[in-house]
């Protein structure tokens, strides 16, 4: 076997396999020998047709896909074993000679991993952070476990009001008409939560248990069923149950029983602790995602088309797999958002040439400070491993390859050169005037080991930079 590489353009190549003739001329018999029970020849048992005879009957060229579908991958594993370019992509084949008795040659055009020229990196302004602790924030913690230790009492002596809890039948009718959707029985609903038709929740206040109300609306213009959009509707409803949320009083003895804590004062300012040291490890991630998208920024690539492609794709497959672990099939997930392959596509391509452009740099900041990775650190690391998924040590030692410990060296320096970024960043603070701008970045998109972000909240991210 050999290969030729031939360099395109846009960090483009193609290859060019060979395939000597005596290796098409097995893989041809062994098509010959998977096939031939699946052949019927007249005069000839079933499986017992020999293959000229096949041949004869069917043309010469009857084996000819099978034994290329069993040549290519192998032959594609040594070429790029064989050729020095990093490929960077899922590769384009192409056949260009088939034939008995000749080499089978075939192409694969790929991307390669493209060059990248860093700009300024060390000493970047970022945003400063604010860690100050408000005693809104603290009053919000305190509200959320008052919220946590609530009850619920049933109301039957009064007329519904704002933020209670209510059980309620109710049917629409447009244009005096019921319409599919529209009908809800025992259906809870908290008013002034907004989950409903923008005026509905309102009217529903002062309504009594058993009382059948008229509530008038119209649909959004934007309604996600059209034939619903900004048409007027009526909906008969009737409230069932009402509900009222109790919620603590906020004293030492709530203190007491929410926490280790003998008074509301300590509880409150252990409350306070803890915010600031989020506030804190936020601040640290932001600093790290801003130090490292403004050396993106500093730096220049060109990235193939090929090579985006691939990322897209992988971020799709692992997105599927999340939804599948959730019980939902990428089908389901797509007819119930209304989107396609395509457009799922396209709404992860930002993030998925963002998630490029960040590890290119990041390895060739790793190359440029000439950051290694010592055998002990991957043994720490193995061994943090270990003891995550309840292993042992020598074990999980034994079961990661030369291949997984030198993608790990990888990560590892990826990371380090994080940390480099960040500590050489300049803290500036944030102004209406000249905004410095960055787009947060999860630092889990740095090397594999860490995860990647969610479809959602990747998506998010890239409106609001670009808003």
């Amino acid at each position: 076997m050999s290969v030729a590489v031939e360099k395109l353009e846009k960090n483009m190549a193609k290859l060019t396999i060979e395939v000597s003739a005596e290796e098409l001329e097995k893989a041809i018999q062994g098509a010959y020998q998977k096939q031939k029970n699946r052949i019927n020849i007249p005069g000839f048992r079933k499986g017992k047709a020999p293959r000229k005879m096949i041949e004869k009957m069917y043309g010469v060229g009857v084996f000819y896909e099978d034994a290329a579908n069993a040549l290519i991958p192998e032959a594609y594993s040594k070429a790029l074993d064989e050729c020095e370019e990093t490929i960077v992509s899922q590769p384009s084949i192409a056949v260009t000679q088939l034939e008995s008795g000749k080499p089978f040659i075939f192409t694969a055009e790929v991307a390669l991993k493209p060059e990248v020229t860093l700009g300024e990196y060390k000493g970047l302004e970022v945003p400063k952070a604010d860690l100050e602790v408000t005693e809104e924030e603290i009053a919000g913690e305190l509200r959320k476990e008052q919220e946590e230790n609530s009850r619920v009492l049933d109301v039957d002596d009064r007329a519904v009001a704002d933020g209670d809890k209510v059980t309620l039948d109710f049917e629409g009718f447009v244009d005096g008409e019921a319409f599919d959707g529209g009908k809800g029985t025992d259906y809870p609903l908290t008013i002034g939560s907004g989950s409903f038709i923008p005026g509905f929740e309102e009217q529903l206040v002062g309504a009594n248990i058993g009382e059948e109300k008229e509530v008038n609306v119209t649909f959004p213009e934007d309604y996600q069923a059209a034939e619903l959009a900004g048409k007027p509707a009526v909906f008969k409803c009737t409230v069932k149950k009402i509900e009222v949320k109790e919620l603590p009083e906020l004293d030492d003895e709530f203190a007491k029983d929410v926490s280790e804590f003998d008074t509301l004062e300590e509880y409150k300012a252990d409350i306070k602790k803890n915010l600031e040291e989020k506030k804190a490890d936020a601040a640290k991630r932001a600093k790290e995602d801003a130090a490292v998208d403004a050396a993106v920024a500093n730096a220049t690539m060109e990235i193939p088309d090929a090579m985006l492609d691939t990322q897209v794709n992988q971020m799709i497959d692992d997105f599927a797999r999340r939804m599948q672990s959730q019980g939902l099939t990428m089908d389901q997930y797509m007819q119930f958002t209304g989107t396609t392959l395509a457009s799922l596509q396209e709404q992860m391509k930002p993030q998925a040439l963002k998630r490029i452009q960040t590890r290119l740099v990041l390895e060739k900041i790793a190359e440029a400070e000439a950051i290694e990775i010592a055998d002990e650190k991957i043994d720490e690391e193995i061994n943090k491993m270990a003891e995550m998924y309840k292993m042992e040590a020598d074990k999980l030692k034994e079961m990661l390859g030369d291949a997984e410990k030198e993608q790990m060296k990888k990560d590892m320096a990826v990371q380090e050169a994080v940390t480099i970024l960040a500590d050489a960043a300049k803290e500036v603070e944030k102004t209406l005037e000249g905004k410095i701008p960055y787009m947060v970045i999860d630092t889990r998109d740095y090397g594999m080991m860490r995860g990647d972000l969610v479809l959602e909240q990747a998506i998010k991210k890239i409106e609001s930079f670009h808003a």
